[in-house]
């Protein structure tokens, strides 16, 4: 889960870098060319919520773990093994039934919760003027650092 909540920030770093490193290298920029940078990683983590996704997997996960458990004891209550194979065999395709729908939910509200931050990175970009948002640990020096600013958007 934490995993891809960072190939998602990295992911959305390097599409903004390069989107805007393109943008840039082809166009004439007036000299009032203002340049933001935001730590995407940060904005992340201390979003509302992330948090609370993480909260609802946890809670998910742990309802699974309770699926396992009862299901191992039904199976180890039965005695004849055509019925403990055909329970085994219904327990694990409710298992992976419960598993899809989980990682499904989790990526749709992922995707969602990315949207919401891609739009307040816009947002703020707007309100303060500027021509380009870099991620913060694309640039080794200059851009206003606008993380904060995001960071209260998003809460």
């Amino acid at each position: 889960m934490n995993k891809k909540v960072k190939m998602l920030t990295v992911g959305l770093a390097a599409f903004v870098i390069g989107f805007s490193v393109n943008n840039f290298a082809m166009s004439d920029e007036p000299a009032n060319f203002k340049v933001a940078v935001v730590d995407i990683s940060q904005v992340v983590a201390n979003s509302a919520q992330v948090k609370n996704l993480k909260k609802e997997q946890q809670a998910k996960a742990d309802e699974l773990v309770k699926f396992v458990d009862k299901a191992r004891k039904d199976v180890a209550a039965v005695s004849d093994e055509k019925k403990k194979k055909e329970l085994e065999e219904k327990y694990s395709k409710e298992l992976i039934s419960k598993k899809e729908k989980m990682e499904k939910e989790y990526i749709d509200k992922l995707s969602a919760i990315d949207a919401n931050i891609s739009k307040k990175v816009n947002e703020q970009a707007k309100a303060g003027n500027y021509n380009i948002v870099l991620a913060k640990g694309a640039v080794l020096y200059g851009g206003e650092d606008i993380t904060q600013t995001v960071i209260n958007a998003v809460k």
